[in-house]
């Protein structure tokens, strides 16, 4: 299983001092939170996508290709890609590149975003936004696997027997998830591919997460890719934490009620007990995570929104700190206990690379074995 964190680059004012950041100290103090990711043994580190103010991380593989340069291990995702604005070539050239650049290291999160004005912005309607998520993805997922592509559809100009270049790292595309909090056509459309589910369910109950990740499972098994419990899931959280839980509601109490996201809405307690947001202690954090696994099954991927609301980098690097010494050692412990032998591991680039060679050799061997009939 894999343990990260997620950035959504919002710029906000501190609410206990009235400062608010420059945007170039943001994207320093989103490197810096990446770096530091890697330091206390995190997994992954993902960036959001966004083209409006109070957002910065417009260009994720900039990004990411500099994290790449900056670190040896850690899995550089994004957790969004618009697939719905972005050109499906664009994106393939980019992220493949990106492999090569990271060797590997890299995976990629499709969804359609949360802001409605970024459609128009692209030359796109928000009215085909399930659409252009469909057909911008076939055609994304032919772009990585096939050498040689002409197609035609109905949101971008036809291609006549285009080659994106480079091509992906070792013959196998990043892995791909699909993002999605309210929409099933996207988890039916990851189950279609046999690709992974991720459900951001910070501002959701676990009822209607469970019921997207059921959805997600079962049709996953229906188009024939294994069963409901290999199925790729991961989730979203937020947390804030100290070492005594009352320190942890007080300081975070005026992030919370000031923050454009959370603000003015839900009370802190209100809200920690309707969504994933935990604020408490190490130890409060340890036991709703495991939770999760109650109404989700066993999954393979944890992000933890850490950096947000107007929260100091000094204060973020501290939360790091305790997720990676004192949560994450023993949620990887716990999360293996009775964890299923059929359930497979989070992805990796060597993995995909191992399974391709070993689907390679078994379709060489049919046809061998054809030959001598």
């Amino acid at each position: 299983m894999q343990f990260g964190i997620f950035s959504v680059g919002d710029v906000t004012m501190d609410p206990t001092t009235g400062r608010t950041p420059s945007e170039h100290e943001r994207i320093k103090a989103m490197i810096a939170i990446a770096e530091k990711a890697e330091e206390v043994g995190l997994d992954v580190f993902a960036t959001g996508e966004h083209h409006n103010p109070p957002f910065v991380p417009s260009s994720p593989t900039t990004m990411l290709g500099y994290l790449a340069a900056r670190t040896e291990r850690l899995v550089l995702s994004t957790s969004t890609t618009l697939i719905t604005t972005n050109d499906p070539v664009k994106i393939a050239e980019d992220f493949a590149m990106l492999q090569h650049i990271a060797d590997g290291r890299v995976d990629v999160m499709m969804g359609r975003g949360n802001t409605g004005p970024v459609y128009p912005w692209f030359g796109k309607d928000i009215r085909d936004g399930i659409n252009l998520a469909v057909e911008n993805y076939a055609l994304l997922h032919r772009l990585w696997r096939e050498p040689v592509v002409t197609w035609e559809g109905r949101y971008r100009t036809p291609l006549q027997s285009f080659t994106a270049t480079p091509r992906p790292l070792d013959g196998v595309p990043p892995f791909v998830w699909h993002g999605s909090i309210r929409s099933p056509e996207i988890a039916e459309q990851a189950a279609y591919y046999g690709d992974g589910f991720f459900h951001n369910n910070i501002f959701w109950p676990k009822e209607h997460t469970a019921q997207m990740i059921r959805l997600y499972r079962e049709r996953y098994a229906h188009y024939g890719h294994g069963t409901p419990e290999q199925a790729i899931v991961g989730l979203g959280g937020q947390v804030f934490m100290r070492r005594n839980s009352q320190a942890a509601v007080r300081e975070f109490r005026p992030y919370f009620d000031n923050a454009p996201v959370y603000g003015h809405g839900p009370s802190l307690e209100d809200f920690t007990q309707q969504t994933p947001l935990t604020v408490g202690s190490p130890q409060q954090v340890i036991e709703r995570t495991l939770s999760f696994r109650d109404w989700a099954g066993d999954y393979q991927r944890q992000l933890f929104l850490m950096d947000h609301a107007g929260l100091p980098l000094k204060t973020v690097l501290e939360q790091l700190d305790l997720l990676g010494e004192e949560v994450v050692p023993v949620l990887r412990k716990e999360f293996a206990k009775d964890r299923r032998a059929e359930v497979p591991d989070a992805p990796t680039h060597a993995a995909l690379v191992a399974a391709a060679r070993a689907g390679a050799g078994e379709e060489n061997k049919g046809a061998e074995e054809v030959g001598t009939v």
